[in-house]
């Protein structure tokens, strides 16, 4: 056997700790053959000390001793063989830290690697994928719209599908227009804005909101992917296309793909079909002010086109602003780049007119708002576009009951013929608007409304869903409701009951929450003002919420706090935005502008014993014969204890049997419900329910062509002097609730127990004591010792209406309406609050019924 492969022999006695040993005794740095000998035996008095450290002695031996081979030869002692791996990291010829620094060639050459992979990648990428072809691009279909029974309403979208067209049929204006509004170096760059994609693949992968390609091409690229979702694949997909485009394709044939695929609005795909749209001729006629106009589209036509979006700020009258800015911008900005020439500018300073929106003439009557509130649901709901929702595809099953919607279009219609007369007040009578809205108590589902006359008749503008028509005495109940449920500053945190008595005397001075009067502008103290002047001295808020008496509400908000009150009110649907923010005593009589949706479903809440359900108007929704999720019915919420919304409900009973409501007793089953009008009569309000149905109706007057569309008074109107919540408004509500609760069983709603301590405002007469107080006698104070009697409407004894109008609801020997609580005396600024009130005592709700104030804490958060 040769003798480099002879095996070494074993020291005696070492075994295998001996051959470890050995091997930690290799020579060192620089060692000669005689340096590597043991400092003692293996079996001298150190044995047992070298076996229990030898493996890291070993470890550090090897490591000393291959720097010293490394170092012993070559140039300066430091070239050595070195390591004969193909990655020398850690590096072998180092040491210390020395070891973990790269060298400059495995720096360059893992660089030069990472780049070689992703040019590999991006060139397997560009080769794999085709170019859009506008022909091929997604097309417009139809929106398929139901009744909740399923039938169809409506097929909407799709008659204006793209047609595409060849860059010589897209006029020099409009590729000039899109050009320097969207991208000026579209002729020259190579289809990519890096900088711009960057900032695109970090934002999606660090899980922000997708971005869209910044140059024409990109955005051509992205207009073929609408129905796919924006992820971080489909955004490097589009990348590579677009690529692909900027060094294959000719710029024209791009521009002409990216104007025919692109979403103008008014259901309009493509340049030919949005110049029809908006303007009724073809692409090829446009002139550069409708060019410009359509170039500005493409900014987003959700929030420019002049029409009207979706959502609270794509009003009509905030998008043409938009528009109008946008407009001129894009005029301007082709002078800045050279495109337009400063004389043809000067040519057009006028908006371009534009034609009546073939989509409007398709849906006539209600049509047109039913299919706006449900697109508005289903896009809030799933988060698409209006763009993906105009390419439409989608089966739509709505909550509105035909039956019921017809029924509330027959009342309106009714009382409008039996009311108003154009011809004959045309001073008066023109411009008077309605908006309803009907809920379903106990699901919250939208089951009808009433918009306005129709898109057909030009009006746009959904009466139901406005938001800029304030609510009046409606109001109230709110206020009550927080004194109820927080207390007031003389209930010692306890609710108050609606017992308790307050000063209703007209032009009495409101006191803040330190008991100070309030200061008019004028630096006096401010005097609430009635509607009427009769002295009522103290009533109970009872009392009070049946006559509409602004006083003792206007003292009540400040006692529990504006807070709470919005917290009441928002807790059973009302939008916070929508809510006056001044804190001052005109907001307890109603200048907050909550829809009529709204309006209708925050009342449901106390027709269901305090369950708030969010109203919704899409029960099911179909897309490629896949039912899309999250069409559910929202979950219920607990807005307040159910004692203090039934005590509401037979507050609001009393409005109906006694007082400013009384009208709709005609309905002929239980009812609750209050009245509200406004300062100057700029609007009139009815919300009222039963327990199966929650019903508002609004009355206001505007003219819908004028520019800022203010609300006018409607003194006079119908030949009244002035009209009320319980005139006109309570007349439509009546009518509609009788047809649309017909076979209906009567159903009553539940008793209210009593609830809350009596807490007088200061200065109310004290009761006197019995001689022999008896335990079982309540603490109510005596009963107040102003007249019984209604006052007089207006102080002039005139009846509230007229026998020849109201065949269906007047009852001339009722007086209810005259005091409707019209806002008559409107602070300036905000009165703060000056505190938050207590929660009140913690009550024991009624067996087998949800609610009760020790849940309070944790349903207060519901969102509106």
């Amino acid at each position: 056997m040769s003798e480099h492969r002879r095996k070494p022999p074993q020291p005696q006695g070492g075994g295998r700790a001996a051959s470890r040993r050995a091997v930690s005794q290799r020579p060192g740095r620089g060692a000669g053959p005689g340096h590597g000998a043991p400092a003692s035996p293996p079996g001298g008095p150190y044995a047992e000390h070298g076996a229990h450290g030898g493996r890291s002695d070993a470890r550090r031996a090897a490591q000393r001793g291959a720097a010293g081979h490394g170092r012993a030869g070559g140039k300066g002692g430091r070239g050595g063989k070195g390591s004969s791996r193909f990655i020398d990291y850690p590096r072998a010829g180092k040491v210390g830290w020395e070891r973990f620094v790269p060298s400059w060639k495995l720096v360059s050459g893992t660089f030069l690697g990472f780049f070689a992979v992703i040019f590999a990648g991006a060139g397997i990428g560009i080769a794999s994928v085709g170019t859009p072809d506008a022909n091929k691009a997604a097309k417009a279909q139809n929106n398929v719209f139901q009744w909740a029974d399923g039938t169809q309403m409506v097929a909407t979208g799709g008659t204006t599908n793209r047609q595409i067209i060849p860059i010589d049929q897209i006029p020099l204006s409009m590729r000039n227009a899109v050009i320097a509004a969207e991208n000026e170096s579209f002729e020259t760059d190579k289809g990519v804005d890096p900088m711009g994609i960057a900032r695109a693949v970090v934002n999606m992968a660090t899980g922000g909101s997708t971005q869209g390609g910044s140059t024409i091409t990109q955005q051509y690229v992205k207009n073929t992917y609408l129905d796919s979702e924006q992820t971080l694949k489909r955004k490097v997909t589009e990348l590579f296309i677009a690529i692909k485009l900027g060094v294959t394709e000719e710029k024209d044939v791009v521009l002409a793909g990216y104007l025919n695929t692109a979403y103008y609005g008014r259901d309009a795909y493509g340049i030919q079909a949005a110049a029809r749209a908006y303007f009724g001729k073809d692409a090829k006629d446009l002139n550069p002010s409708e060019s410009a106009f359509l170039a500005a589209m493409l900014k987003g036509p959700n929030l420019y086109n002049p029409d009207g979006g979706i959502g609270p700020a794509a009003t009509p009258e905030a998008n043409e602003k938009r528009a109008r800015l946008r407009w001129a911008w894009v005029l301007d900005r082709e002078v800045a780049v050279g495109r337009m020439a400063q004389s043809e500018r000067d040519k057009y300073r006028e908006f371009p007119a534009r034609v009546d929106s073939e989509q409007a003439r398709g849906m006539s009557g209600q049509t047109g708002y039913l299919v706006e509130v449900a697109k508005q649901y289903v896009m809030k709901t799933t988060g698409i576009t209006a763009e993906k929702m105009a390419l439409g595809g989608y089966t739509i099953t709505t909550t509105f009951e035909k039956p019921r919607v017809d029924a509330l279009v027959k009342a309106v219609e009714d009382t409008r013929k039996d009311f108003l007369d154009e011809k004959k007040r045309p001073q008066y009578d023109t411009f008077v608007q309605v908006g309803a809205a009907s809920v379903d108590v106990k699901t919250g589902a939208i089951v009808a409304l009433y918009g306005g006359p129709g898109w057909d008749h030009k009006y746009f503008a959904n009466n139901a869903n406005t938001s800029g028509v304030p609510v009046g005495s409606t109001w109230k109940p709110y206020v009550l409701a927080a004194a109820m449920q927080y207390g007031t500053q003389n209930s010692k945190g306890s609710g108050i009951s609606v017992d308790s008595k307050y000063n209703a005397n007209d032009l009495t001075v409101i006191n803040n929450r330190e008991g100070k009067p309030l200061l008019a502008n004028d630096g006096t103290p401010f005097r609430q003002k009635n509607e009427s002047e009769y002295p009522y001295g103290y009533v109970t808020l009872n009392e009070a919420m049946e006559k509409s008496i602004n006083v003792p509400f206007a003292q009540l908000v400040f006692d529990v706090g504006h807070s709470k009150v919005r917290e009441v009110a928002k807790s059973t649907g009302i939008l916070e935005e929508s809510m006056d923010k001044n804190n001052n005593a005109s907001f307890a009589l109603g200048t907050s502008t909550p829809s009529a949706i709204r309006m209708a479903d925050s009342y449901a809440t106390f027709a269901a014993s305090g369950t708030h359900r969010e109203p919704f108007s899409v029960k099911k929704v179909v897309k490629d014969g896949k039912v899309v999720p999250g069409f559910e019915p929202p979950k219920e919420s607990r807005a307040m204890d159910d004692s203090i919304a039934d005590n509401i409900t037979k507050v609001l009973r009393n409005v109906v049997e006694n007082g400013t409501g009384t009208k709709a007793k005609k309905l002929g089953r239980p009812a609750a419900g209050k009245t509200g009008t406004t300062d100057q009569n700029k609007s009139a309000w009815f919300v009222g329910y039963t327990p199966e149905l929650s019903t508002s109706v609004t009355l206001f007057r505007n003219d819908p062509t004028s520019k800022n569309k203010e609300l006018m008074s409607m003194n006079h109107v119908g030949g009244v002097d002035s009209i009320h919540g319980g005139d006109i408004p309570a007349a439509i509500w009546t009518e509609y609730m009788r047809e649309a609760l017909k076979g209906t069983p009567v159903k009553d709603f539940p008793e209210a127990e009593d609830t809350g301590v009596i807490a007088d405002a200061a200065g109310a007469p004290q009761p006197t004591p019995s001689a022999v107080p008896s335990p079982s006698v309540s603490a109510s104070p005596s009963p107040s010792t102003s007249p019984s009697v209604s006052p007089s409407p207006s102080g002039n004894g005139k009846p509230s209406c007229k026998p020849r109008h109201w065949n269906l609801n007047c009852d001339p020997t009722v007086t209810g309406g005259q005091n409707e609580g019209a806002d008559g005396g409107t602070t300036t600024g905000g009165f703060p609050d000056g505190g938050t009130s207590t929660m009140p005592s913690p009550t024991t709700p009624r067996p087998g019924r949800p609610g009760g104030s020790t849940s309070w804490g944790s349903i207060m958060g519901a969102s509106g």
